[in-house]
């Protein structure tokens, strides 16, 4: 499903980019839509943050200054960035994909590895409405997001991975999964949906989901509907090393949620809550729980390709 759609073509885009991210891809793809948008008539001013505050600021600039659309050129972080500035907007986002998940692009059918495909996606200008979370953390730090919110054993690996000098790039990644794994522990966790349902049992992880996947392709919460007005909560149970070492490889394909060990809900809203964990959205820390969670209907307009 998808929101109300519109068509127009955008006459003014801004073309935001970390340079430094995914090791210079996002600034070479970023140079390479910029060619194809001037291609097809429309204005194009290209920006780089010189770090996140930065390029949300930029972004907040662009949209106050009414730009036709802004198009980010990295992955799910960059997203989230843009994300902190259009929600509510109305400016639509735009999307070249490069980074290293690319889970908002895979959840809405966004050209991949295709900068030119992706700027022709820009410069179409179709539009549907979208869903986003909203988090905010016991610290009062708030935060939209518009993939997965990732608690317990997922964000046990994030603060690890933050924590490692060495080794870099994805390798780094690897070796906080391998730590964390040995030291997998029952996790309390007390959640709290809208109806008033309550979920307190020991788990492995929660998951909150406003589209299906996170971390390239993991479908945590498969049935996940970014146009219904809900979220999707996953929630997997404490199990023994050896079980879960068995099922994680069912959440890249969603048949995770056959199994026992796994219970999900849809809700507008929910708290979640435990003990010296963290949470992260779009794979960017939140901060620690207690987290509040909500959604916001059509709190975003994106350019997705025309429908077949």
């Amino acid at each position: 499903m998808t929101g109300p759609t519109t068509a127009r073509p955008p006459l003014s885009v801004l073309v935001l980019t970390n340079p430094a991210a995914g090791g210079g891809h996002a600034a070479k793809a970023a140079v390479r839509a910029t060619a194809r948008l001037r291609a097809r008539g429309v204005e194009v001013v290209n920006a780089a943050g010189a770090d996140p505050e930065d390029a949300v600021r930029l972004a907040r600039e662009a949209a106050g200054r009414g730009v036709d659309a802004l198009a980010v050129a990295g992955g799910d972080g960059m997203i989230s960035l843009a994300l902190q500035a259009l929600a509510g907007t109305g400016v639509p986002l735009g999307v070249v994909p490069a980074g290293t998940g690319n889970d908002h692009a895979r959840a809405h059918g966004l050209p991949l590895g295709d900068p030119e495909a992706a700027a022709d996606v820009v410069a179409d200008g179709h539009t549907v409405t979208v869903d986003l979370g909203h988090a905010t953390a016991a610290d009062g730090t708030a935060r939209w997001f518009g993939s997965v919110l990732a608690t317990g054993f997922d964000s046990l690996v994030s603060d690890r991975t933050n924590r490692l000098t060495w080794p870099r790039g994805r390798m780094r990644y690897n070796l906080a999964v391998l730590v964390e794994f040995a030291n997998l522990r029952p996790l309390p966790f007390r959640i709290e949906l809208a109806d008033g349902t309550v979920v307190e049992h020991d788990l492995t992880l929660a998951a909150v989901g406003n589209t299906r996947s996170y971390g390239g392709g993991m479908r945590i919460c498969p049935d996940a509907d970014p146009a219904d007005g809900l979220l999707d909560v996953t929630v997997v149970r404490a199990m023994p090393r050896h079980r879960v070492a068995r099922f994680f490889p069912s959440v890249f394909s969603g048949t995770h949620v056959r199994h026992e060990e796994v219970e999900t809900h849809r809700t507008p809203s929910l708290r979640i809550d435990s003990p010296g964990i963290t949470a992260y959205a779009d794979g960017e820390y939140i901060g620690p729980l207690p987290v509040d969670v909500r959604v916001a209907p059509g709190a975003l307009r994106l350019l997705v390709p025309r429908p077949a």
